[in-house]
């Protein structure tokens, strides 16, 4: 029989464990938000610095020239259009998802529905340690190799270009996509299946007509995350993209995207200033871009579990 004490102690274990938790929870949320009030803060210098008011002044700047569509940084007077490298980013990630999609799809229900044990359990951990393979690694890769065999091959005037750091994004893509959706098909339960079988259907059609929309979920989410992921990398849209701001949609032309900028240019500003805080304004478009994907991931996927539940 346990005594009154012990009882009492273990109560206070868990009370302190509870706050512990909640602490913690509350911790990762307050840095989320100190994030994006820096982010806010320093990209807001346009409006409460009086020191970049006047160097936009002298340069003959206004904040509508931030709506540009040439992006020169070191020119005299500089040139901050955001529409290139905004264009740029869309068409990086555009390839790298449309590369990532169907890879990751067809993979996730060969590994869920068709394939042996043996070789899902070969398979799931082979694609998941893509994610462990450093960006630089990949991204030297799609330099010195993989931008040349598609050079090869599409006959494009540029070795460097959207193209090239997309195919190469996706390889940073699929494992988030891959493991999302394998895990939605499998979660998808099995009496479904069965009865699919038994009313005739081959397993082809059991898995594109009923476990995948069944599991639409968590295709949705995967889509969603594998885009925030492509839209905000920076090591390989610097190095595979030929950083080029050009305001075009072609995917055979070089581009700069919005991180890569940031990494190319946030080591050569002076603390404060006019270029300083341009940076900072990209930083905060990608953070609510990012933000944004993950929102209605997580609304979009909260609605079906309501649904399924019956209080929709």
């Amino acid at each position: 029989m346990i005594g009154p004490g012990l009882v009492k102690k273990r109560k206070l274990i868990n009370k302190i464990m509870a706050s512990a938790i909640t602490l913690l929870s509350l911790t990762a949320v307050f840095m989320v938000l100190m994030i994006f009030v820096f982010l806010f803060k320093e990209s807001s210098l346009f409006i409460t610095s009086d020191f970049v008011k006047e160097e936009m002044k002298e340069l003959g700047i206004t904040l509508s020239n931030l709506l540009g569509d040439e992006y020169q940084s070191v020119a005299y007077p500089p040139k901050i259009g955001l529409q290139p490298l905004i264009t740029s980013t869309i068409r990086v990630t555009f390839v790298a998802i449309l590369v990532a999609t169907p890879l990751s799809l067809f993979a996730a229900i060969y590994t869920a529905i068709f394939a042996p044990r043996w070789i899902k359990e070969l398979i799931k951990p082979v694609i998941e340690l893509l994610a462990g393979i450093p960006t630089v690694v990949l991204g030297f890769f799609a330099l010195m190799v993989l931008a040349t065999w598609i050079q090869t091959v599409t006959g494009s005037t540029y070795r460097l270009n959207a193209l090239v750091g997309g195919v190469a994004l996706s390889f940073t893509v699929i494992p988030i996509m891959f493991t999302l959706m394998e895990d939605a098909i499998s979660s998808v339960p099995v009496p479904m299946k069965e009865a699919a079988l038994a009313l005739g259907a081959t397993p082809w059609q059991t898995a594109i007509k009923v476990l995948v929309p069944a599991a639409k979920s968590g295709m949705v989410a995967a889509f969603l995350l594998g885009a925030s992921r492509a839209f905000g990398e920076t090591m390989i849209a610097l190095m595979a993209t030929g950083n080029a701001a050009l305001n075009t949609f072609d995917i055979m032309l070089p581009a700069r995207t919005l991180a890569a900028n940031i990494g190319q240019e946030m080591a050569e500003v002076a603390f404060g200033d006019f270029h300083y805080a341009t940076l900072f304004l990209t930083g905060l478009i990608l953070f609510i871009v990012t933000f944004i994907f993950n929102a209605i991931a997580n609304l979009y996927v909260g609605h079906l579990v309501s649904k399924s539940l019956g209080k929709v």
